[in-house]
């Protein structure tokens, strides 16, 4: 009988660990009254209407975007690529927040201009900033899709007599449907489980209610619409899991030279895109900033989300490691590495009312800068595993079986060989779980210490207070942290690239 690998104890602990908060709210929802009443049906309501919007709204600019930077020959394609796919990096709070502003009699854009403006709040505008703000999942699902397929299928097309549009719309998406659906499951994910932008908003879904609920000591209810809210999430993600990537085998791309006014068309007609989730935004907080200065921000809010997210950055990565490792060593860590994948589909909202409970139960947790830490640990400990088991199983394992029979032990291979040629992948894996705890909104609010506040939750205090011109300062630092994480997602989408690109020449 074969010996289990040193691996899979830890990763055991750590996915039972990831599992403790669904416990924790089965417990602690036992005490509420109310399973489903008028007011939760109004909630569940508004929650689907603002996941099938945001779906729809995603789509609709996604697509067309993916076509655009997939086939079409722009003027400085790199560019247009970066700044289509900023949003992604951008916590839709922000946005939020700032369209709020800008909008609405008494919104900035009268106060600046003199042209009055429709009021952006409720579902309308709810789904309009998660359609901006979410639209990139769909193009760049859907643009590595229509960078695989071959285009003799749509030469033959032309060549029999159809048009290009009626290319596009007959041969190619339905080709890249998967891209697609893969894409708008994404988005809806992240409209369930996002808490600023419903909050902001003024729309009462899950997440707005669940805080509503913690603030009123309501801990028991929180608890059932977490879970309620944690059905639709595991419906969703089983969605997602049943949505199979294309099978068909990569050929030559296909390549649009459109007139050059053509071409001016079709990035004018993207301009508003960029203009309402990049432009819009940076205009309000600079106008903030020249206006009141740095009004009462304090140094010390950025270094407090600094310091937790660097903590939260070393635990994860450190955790990360053993599960990585167990699951290149078999199927049960495989298993393993898939349930402390839950901790990143459960919304902070959700993993905020857990924890609260757990930091109850055990006071000397409670409101303690390491319960914070544990939160964003459990959260964003997926993106630290891919990236070390990405990089771990690129290893070749003779160099471990050579140390081995030189006489070393196996915690001396490792600390020699799988270790080092693991670090950049661990340095990477830190560094995203340090930009996402950076910009978490709802469990730091739920968790922090007290008087403990970060970039994120003075955001929130300045807009619950009604003086947005003081989140200029913080607003532009979570953009600029936004734009180191936008770097790096790039970074890995042109090594894939320049890898497929490889593949195509062999």
């Amino acid at each position: 009988m074969s010996r289990w690998p040193r691996s899979y104890l830890p990763a055991l602990l750590i996915a039972l660990l990831a599992l403790a908060p669904i416990g924790v709210l089965f417990a602690l929802a036992s005490d509420s009254l109310a399973l489903f009443d008028s007011h939760n049906l109004r909630v569940l309501t508004n929650t689907l209407l603002l996941l099938v919007l945001t779906m729809l709204g995603a789509t609709l600019i996604g697509v067309p975007l993916a076509l655009l930077t997939a086939y079409v020959q722009l003027p400085w394609p790199r560019l247009w690529l970066i700044l289509l796919a900023a949003p992604l990096a951008l916590p839709s709070y922000i946005g939020a927040f700032t369209l709020y502003a800008a909008f609405g009699p008494g919104g900035e854009i009268e106060n600046l201009l003199g042209l009055p403006t429709p009021t952006m709040d409720g579902l309308w505008g709810a789904a309009l900033v998660m359609s901006l703000y979410t639209y990139p999942f769909v193009m760049m699902t859907t643009r590595a899709s229509l960078l695989s397929l071959d285009a003799s299928l749509v030469n033959a097309a032309r060549t029999l007599g159809m048009s290009l549009i009626a290319c596009l719309w007959w041969v190619v998406l339905p080709r890249v449907f998967t891209g697609i659906a893969a894409g708008a499951l994404l988005a809806a994910l992240y409209a369930l489980s996002d808490f600023g932008t419903p909050a902001i908003m003024q729309l009462d879904t899950f997440t707005r209610v669940i805080f509503v609920e913690y603030n009123a000591f309501g801990l028991g209810q929180a608890a059932m619409l977490s879970l309620q809210l944690m059905v639709i999430v595991g419906l969703v993600l089983f969605m997602e899991s049943r949505v199979k990537g294309s099978t068909e085998r990569p050929g030559r791309q296909l390549t649009l030279w459109p007139a050059r006014w053509q071409t001016s068309l079709m990035l004018l007609s993207a301009m508003p895109v960029v203009l309402l989730a990049i432009v819009l935004p940076l205009t309000i907080f600079f106008a903030w900033l020249i206006r009141e200065g740095t009004g009462g921000f304090e140094w010390q809010f950025a270094w407090n989300s600094a310091h937790a997210s660097l903590l939260a950055a070393l635990v994860a990565v450190i955790l990360a490691v053993p599960v990585a490792l167990a699951a290149i060593a078999g199927p049960f860590g495989r298993l393993l590495e898939r349930i402390t994948y839950l901790g990143f589909g459960v919304p902070g909202i959700v993993m905020g009312t857990a924890l609260v409970y757990l930091g109850l139960q055990l006071p000397f947790l409670y409101q303690t800068l390491a319960l914070l830490v544990l939160a964003y640990v459990m959260r964003f400990l997926p993106l630290a595993v891919g990236t070390v088991r990405s990089t771990a199983e690129r290893l070749d394992p003779s160099m471990v079986k050579a140390a081995r029979l030189l006489g070393a032990s196996p915690a001396e291979a490792f600390r020699r060989i799988t270790l080092p040629l693991t670090m950049r992948g661990m340095v990477a894996g830190a560094a995203l779980v340090f930009l996402e705890a950076m910009r978490e909104l709802p469990a730091t609010l739920m968790l922090g210490p007290t008087g403990f506040e970060t970039l994120a939750t003075y955001l929130w205090r300045v807009y619950e207070a009604g003086y947005f011109g003081r989140a200029a300062v913080p607003g532009l630092l979570l953009i600029l942290i936004s734009a180191v994480g936008l770097a790096l997602m790039l970074s890995g989408e042109r090594r894939a690239e320049f890898a497929l690109t490889e593949d195509h020449r062999r």
